[in-house]
């Protein structure tokens, strides 16, 4: 029978080799002694408990790189259960922690029939939660898509829909506010299918004058217009056999809507300037930030091109409605561009958390991306500040308030406004939270909010 797995995460090497050796024979055990190795280990081996020491290097007098490693742990997998290690003296910081999502806390000295029997609890703890979700949530790993990172309900329900359309033929119409991460989506979908090994050819409809369009797409004939001195193919035929990406969809001009939908129609085009009808085998993926529908019913978007394209219609999430995301994004862009300037920037302030959980992301990843990645050029402390990344505004509402403390703020804000906007209606409150009706009683009680 396969051992359970568990990861130790503590900057002591004698405790490390102690708790291998005392756990052993009941569980598969791994090691770290930093912030940086545990998150990397767990991201590999997925254990379902993980004994962690808050106090981790480079501050191991302080807890604030434990509490950072805590939470971006139950980022990536919040059903996971975090005993927190603790000397009798940071009780108080261990029953912190609990209130940011760790499981239980064990005070040293370590004796291990005790830690045993909590480790014991926490596992089957973790078997129930896990056997409790629906099928396709069991399946679903955020680690089968590298391209997309997120471990949210929001972005899980993305993922098990891409696995869904993946193997199929279907188009897909993604849909979603820009910046939100359309061509990832498109690109997992690509890597999923059974043309993977072909090629992946994306367009932007809205980058690209409408007088070359028409030619960047189906291609021309030598002579065809002047400055056509040689024959080129379209974009649609480099993706022969592969998948088109037609980005910013909603941009299309009606004329090339309706040379558009006849391709689809009927599975071949004509170069500009041509004759000969060419076969063609694409899957065809769209996307847009636009309402199309709003755009139909204005005439500026065809109804019969919108079906075709959008026989599954995949509508991506907006940041700020990817809270517990958000941390896990800004963590892993904060690797790849501390590692592309070789700065010594280790990670962000309790501030700088809570003011990036605070903001409203109006420019979603692509604005996360850019603030991140200024912010590291600019640094001058080892963590970045509210400062460093332009938010001390936002963090100002938050101002004494811990992480949680500012999160619940944040969340009851949210809760009062969607009763507002659907005028006290519950069932449209719940919808456009992206939650369940119990889940938003349960929210109004807690925060004490009538209808």
């Amino acid at each position: 029978m396969e051992k359970p797995k568990i990861l130790i995460v503590d900057d002591d090497e004698e405790i490390l080799r102690q708790m291998r050796w005392a756990l052993k024979e009941e569980h598969e055990v791994f090691l770290a002694s930093d912030r940086t190795e545990a998150l990397r280990v767990f991201r590999q081996e997925r254990p379902p408990v993980v004994a962690l020491d808050l106090g981790l290097p480079p501050q191991p007098t302080g807890v604030q790189e434990g509490f950072q490693a805590l939470q971006e742990i139950l980022a990536l997998d919040p059903l996971t259960k975090v005993i927190i290690i603790t000397g009798n003296a940071e009780r108080e910081k261990a029953l912190w922690a609990i209130q940011e999502g760790a499981h239980d806390y064990y005070a040293k000295p370590i004796v291990v029939e005790e830690l045993q029997v909590i480790l014991r609890r926490a596992l089957h703890l973790y078997r129930l939660e896990a056997e409790s979700l629906p099928p396709l949530q069991r399946e679903i790993r955020p680690e089968d898509f590298p391209e997309i990172l997120g471990s949210s309900p929001e972005m899980r329900k993305v993922l098990a829909l891409i696995k869904k359309v993946a193997p199929t033929q279907v188009s897909v119409l993604i849909t979603g506010e820009s910046g939100t991460g359309k061509e990832l989506v498109a690109r997992a979908i690509h890597r999923y299918s059974p043309r993977r090994d072909r090629p992946f050819v994306a367009i932007n409809c809205g980058a690209i004058p409408e007088t070359l369009l028409e030619s960047e797409l189906f291609g021309h004939e030598k002579g065809a217009f002047t400055g056509a001195h040689i024959q080129r193919r379209g974009q649609i035929e480099r993706a022969q056999e592969g998948t088109l990406f037609l980005d910013e969809v909603g941009d299309l001009p009606l004329p090339l809507q309706v040379k558009l939908l006849r391709f689809l129609q009927e599975h071949q085009l004509e170069r500009v300037g041509g004759r000969e009808p060419i076969a063609i085998d694409v899957r065809v993926l769209a996307a847009t930030h636009l309402d199309l529908k709003q755009a139909m019913a204005e005439g500026r978007f065809r109804e019969d091109l919108y079906y075709r394209l959008g026989v599954v219609t995949m509508a991506l999430p907006s940041l700020r409605e990817r809270g517990e995301d958000i941390l896990l994004l800004a963590q892993a862009l904060l690797q790849c561009y501390v590692a592309e300037s070789q700065r010594k920037i280790t990670g962000f302030t309790p501030r700088a958390m809570a003011a990036l959980q605070a903001y409203r992301w109006p420019g979603n990843v692509r604005e996360l991306e850019n603030r991140i990645k200024r912010a590291v050029i600019v640094a001058e402390g080892a963590h970045l500040t509210p400062a460093d990344l332009e938010l001390a505004s936002s963090y100002a509402r938050y101002e004494g308030r811990s992480l949680r403390e500012a999160r619940e703020a944040l969340e009851r804000e949210f809760v009062q406004r969607a009763l507002v906007k659907s005028k006290g209606n519950i069932t449209r409150a719940a919808t456009d939270l992206g939650i369940s009706r119990p889940t938003l009683h349960e929210l109004m009680a807690k925060y004490a909010i009538g209808h």
